[in-house]
């Protein structure tokens, strides 16, 4: 075996020696490590943020989801979530937000179709809409909306529920969450949180 040929099967073995060690430390180690330090320290969010109703998970607390019916209809007695541009709605698969500018042809389209719908059903004109129940996240997951369209919504669902409307009112009041720090963004309230809390309330 020549001279140039013993160097390069050294060369080879070196770097084949390299890619099982680092194979082992950053492709076994690492992830084993950081797992298990976010199981001890975070277990909540490492698994997920999910979000229980009784002793059954029902979704995650970061991920919106719809409240409709099998046609795509929103059931009138329940918080409704933002407009969601991921796959069908709210598909955590496809998450994206639609990527139309603010003179879209077919976002101006869908915001007028949103407005005469929210109209519709909770009996509002339209200069009373917040603009997060009329279009999307730009991830198309998000889980909360705005309190001011929380509150909108508290007559339509009192009615179907057949609730005093300061009940539901006051249970939207007490779901507000404050900015984050005290200080970042705006108050929120998380939708899901919001209907797993109607619901105990028919028990």
């Amino acid at each position: 075996m020549t001279t140039t040929s013993r160097a390069s099967v050294r060369h080879y073995w070196v770097a084949l020696r390299a890619m099982v060690v680092l194979t082992i430390i950053l492709g076994v180690l690492y992830p084993l490590a950081i797992t298990g330090i976010g199981q001890l320290a975070l277990p909540w969010q490492a698994n997920g943020s999910p979000v229980t109703s009784g002793a059954t998970t029902v979704g995650s607390a970061l991920i919106g989801q719809s409240f409709s019916d099998a046609d795509g209809v929103p059931l009138p007695e329940w918080f409704q979530p933002r407009p969601s541009a991921a796959g069908d709605g709210y598909d955590a698969a496809a998450s994206s937000g639609s990527n139309w500018g603010p003179e879209n042809a077919d976002l101006l389209t869908a915001i007028a179709e949103r407005k005469l719908a929210i109209e519709a059903a909770d009996g509002v004109s339209a200069d009373a809409i917040p603009a997060d129940a009329l279009t999307a996240s730009s991830s198309g997951l998000d889980p909360h909306i705005s309190p001011a369209y929380a509150l909108l919504q508290v007559p339509r669902i009192a009615a179907a529920r057949s609730l005093p409307e300061s009940t539901v009112h006051a249970l939207v009041e007490s779901k507000i969450q404050g900015r984050d720090l005290g200080y970042l963004g705006e108050p929120t309230v998380n939708v899901l949180r919001l209907n797993i809390a109607l619901a105990e309330m028919d028990h």
